[in-house]
């Protein structure tokens, strides 16, 4: 089967704010399709973002993703057979990457969507392009790594390598999602973080020039500041475990504190 990391969403109260952070730093496309008044929607050509406006009593934050295969049924079918105790929820049709949404045996939330499946517009169907600047992985964070890992091989057929002590990175080709262990121990020193999608990782052209731009813009407008990573005792402790993950050479975070790591290698 084949599988696609199609979509990454973001629970926030300053949607707007945020849409015109990741399209000005990272030359972010706004779908033309989305409705303005429901969420922001960017894209790098190959996978959508939505920054969806917070509701009361939804945390905040990077919330959850979802695939594009080319056989729903065959997924579904994998999912009720190898995982039954584990539900699918068909989603109503004011969700535009959320034709079908479900989880992974830790309670990760992810959208199925397939061409020709009612409810897609947005980034689904705004075409392909490529850019410079773009995703080239999310982490989870997780109690369990090793059957969240199995269950992405076994339902969707990514790609695993096995990073070490536990830590999977798993790809679609072009895409990959790091299921990283959750030790409460590791937030030693710091505020302690539940298990979750933790951060988003970005490729760029330079790293040096990224910088610049970074600087640049912050002047032009200081409400599109990144949230500081790695300040104070706390944020040092935090900063240190974000840096073991090997994909990321520079670490900041967007202006609702959603961590982001970049490279340009």
């Amino acid at each position: 089967m084949q599988t696609q990391i199609k979509h990454i969403a973001i629970a926030s109260e300053n949607y707007a704010l945020m849409g015109r952070f990741y399209e000005a730093l990272f030359k972010m496309r706004t779908s033309q399709r989305a409705k303005p008044e429901s969420a922001v929607v960017v894209g790098d050509g190959y996978i959508g973002m939505n920054i969806n406006p917070r509701r009361a009593g939804r945390q905040a934050g990077f919330d959850h993703f979802g695939f594009e295969v080319d056989d729903v049924q065959t997924a579904l079918d994998r999912i009720q057979t190898k995982y039954p105790k584990i539900s699918v929820l068909k989603r109503p049709g004011n969700r535009p990457f959320a034709g079908l949404s479900t989880h992974d045996p830790a309670g990760n939330v992810f959208d199925l969507s397939q061409k020709g499946m009612e409810n897609r517009r947005d980034v689904y169907e705004d075409g392909d392009w490529k850019q410079e600047r773009f995703i080239t992985h999310f982490a989870v964070r997780t109690v369990i790594p090793d059957e969240v890992a199995k269950f992405y091989v076994d339902v969707f057929e990514l790609r695993p390598q096995e990073a070490g002590d536990h830590t999977y990175h798993l790809t679609d080709g072009k895409v990959t999602l790091a299921v990283t262990p959750w030790d409460i121990n590791d937030y030693s020193g710091s505020g302690i973080e539940r298990p979750a999608p933790e951060h988003i990782g970005f490729k760029v052209e330079n790293l040096e020039e990224f910088k610049k731009e970074l600087q640049t813009l912050i002047g032009r407008n200081p409400r599109l500041s990144p949230s500081p990573v790695g300040v104070g005792p706390e944020g040092a402790a935090r900063l240190k475990l974000f840096e073991k993950c090997p994909f990321g050479k520079f670490h900041l975070a967007d202006p609702d504190g959603v961590l982001i790591d970049v490279t340009d290698a």
